[in-house]
């Protein structure tokens, strides 16, 4: 607003006025400079956005950070100072690897590999030898020797087949009265339905597996003329589940309470009649056992309607330990609630923030940012956390207490120091928070060595489901979801304990039913797949 008076004018007027009409013109140039200062801001955030969905869109999915100089710390007068000070930086030309967490080593070719590969297949011999008539021909008569064969071996591939099993059972009268005895059978899987172990297995491999939908398996099945709808798989894998699967199950819930540490994630997943409006989020919880633990491995889902702490409270109730988990204010929730209970933070989280905030920065200033030096510190981390793969618990808990809990702390004095220089708004501020709020979490793998550093197995277990969901959209009902859980953690569990999954839904399909009378529970634990009483052809061959 302009105000035009002569000077004549000016004298006339009373001073008041004037003051009056000077702070009328401060606050609205005021008012205008906190417009401008928001619209820079909001523009700021947009271009953030815009950056970000672009890399999204075009860019790697890999957080692999491009420079490879190393950054150091060190303790100057008691006080920890690294990153861009020049007395805590040195050796910058030290070359480091790449990648945030260490990639496997490039393997050399093998010799003998094809042999390994071929070594757990049925083989059928072939024998193609000359006749006496050919070898006479060739060198004369006895002019020949037999040398040890050339072997070659190829695969064969054998269409998938369906039979039908006709089973006859004897059925006795006796001549004198009316009594009448029939011949010891297996009972049906369903009451009137032609499902088999073999056929359930089936179905479950491709749709939990494979993430095959239904209405493809329907047309496979037509293909070998069989008149099976999708319908009718969708209602045996609810019961199977249900019935069957169901009870390893609930066996292995039990089994999870003994692990020292476990892991939790959770992804959105669409029920179409739940009793809620359509297109409702519900959500697909997993748990699994702790990352360290390779040999008993143990993967579980469970279906809820909603995100809300109630369910890994209740899922968790008689569970005393770690529990690894992302940043989600649920899991705090719970450790609250639930005494014994302690929840780690994951570092993949905290890394992903601050690799969105340096990818809006612009190239040439990237490397001297916070949030670029934050990357490579997390990356030294990951980096001499790798090298303790391969120790015992409390090995790698000693050298996680001389190496990285210093560089850790490093980290955090670094954060604290430089958050009054972060914007309010933004991917930076977002990176900072997250740090700063998970501190106490995600210093938890320094105080026990079966504590992983981040949540990237529980992430892997779920991603299966992920893309089985892609395929077949929603699940139709609570009874299919919940069934889907069960049939999810049977599938990823065999996978994660390096067992062939058709072959175990097939063994527990056949199994299960015939305990279904007994009141102890016990014969579960011959079926879990670590038992040495599985059948061979279950498991996988070493590789």
């Amino acid at each position: 607003m302009a105000f035009k008076y002569t000077e004549e004018q000016l004298n006339t007027m009373d001073k008041s006025l004037l003051v009056s009409m000077f702070l009328g013109l401060q606050e609205q140039m005021d008012a205008l400079t906190q417009e401008t200062h928001a619209l820079n801001e909001k523009m700021q955030l947009m271009m953030e956005q815009l950056v970000l969905a672009t890399n999204h869109r075009f860019g790697r999915s890999t957080e692999k950070m491009e420079d490879v100089a190393q950054i150091r710390f060190m303790e100057v007068d008691g006080t920890i100072v690294f990153f861009n000070e020049a007395e805590a930086v040195c050796d910058l030309d030290v070359p480091e690897p790449e990648e945030l967490e260490q990639s496997p080593s490039k393997k050399t070719k093998q010799s003998g590999k094809k042999e390994k590969d071929l070594a757990g297949l049925p083989t059928n011999r072939i024998n193609h030898y000359m006749t006496e008539e050919e070898l006479t021909a060739e060198f004369g008569e006895k002019g020949w020797k037999q040398l040890p064969d050339v072997i070659t071996k190829r695969y064969k591939f054998v269409p998938a087949k369906v039979e039908v099993d006709e089973h006859h059972i004897g059925v006795y009268a006796s001549k004198s009265d009316e009594h009448m005895v029939k011949a010891a059978y297996p009972k049906g899987l369903l009451h009137g339905s032609p499902v088999s172990p073999s056929l359930g297995a089936a179905i479950m491999n491709g749709k939990y597996v494979n993430a095959v939908p239904l209405y493809r398996l329907e047309k496979e099945f037509e293909r070998y003329g069989l008149a099976i709808t999708r319908q009718n798989m969708a209602n045996w894998m609810i019961r199977l589940g249900e019935e069957y699967l169901g009870i390893m199950y609930d066996h292995l819930h039990k089994l999870l309470y003994d692990y020292h540490v476990i892991q939790a994630d959770e992804t959105p997943v669409l029920v179409n009649r739940d009793g809620r409006p359509a297109g409702s989020k519900s959500y697909m919880w997993v748990y699994r056992s702790g990352f360290m633990y390779r040999a008993r491995q143990i993967v579980l889902y469970e279906y809820q309607k909603t995100r809300n702490a109630s369910h890994p409270r209740t899922f968790l109730k008689d569970y005393s330990g770690i529990c690894v988990t992302d940043g989600y204010q649920v899991y705090h929730t719970v450790e609250k609630q639930l005494e014994d209970l302690t929840i780690a933070g994951c570092w993949v989280h905290a890394r992903r923030r601050l690799d969105e905030a340096q990818k809006v920065i612009s190239e040439p200033a990237r490397k001297e940012s916070m949030a670029y030096l934050l990357m490579k510190q997390i990356q030294a981390i990951y980096r001499e956390e790798g090298k303790l793969k391969d120790l015992t618990s409390e090995e790698r808990l000693k050298q996680r207490q001389v190496i990285i809990k210093p560089m850790v702390d490093a980290l955090f004095v670094y954060i604290k120091q430089h958050e009054c220089e972060v914007p309010g708004k933004g991917k930076l501020r977002e990176g900072f928070n997250y740090l700063i709020n998970q501190e106490r979490y995600l210093k938890v793998f320094l105080t026990d060595g079966d504590v992983p550093m981040d949540n990237n197995a529980s992430e892997r277990a779920i991603r299966g489901f992920c893309i089985g969901k892609k395929n077949w959209q929603v699940i139709d009902t609570i009874r299919g979801a919940t069934s889907s859980a069960i049939i999810y953690s049977i599938a990823e569990t065999a996978k994660a304990n390096n067992l062939k999954p058709y072959e175990y839904f097939e063994y527990l399909l056949t199994e299960i039913p015939k305990h279904m009378e007994d009141t102890d529970k016990s014969f579960l634990n011959d079926l879990l797949p670590w038992s040495d009483k599985l059948p061979k052809n279950i498991k996988k061959s070493e590789q």
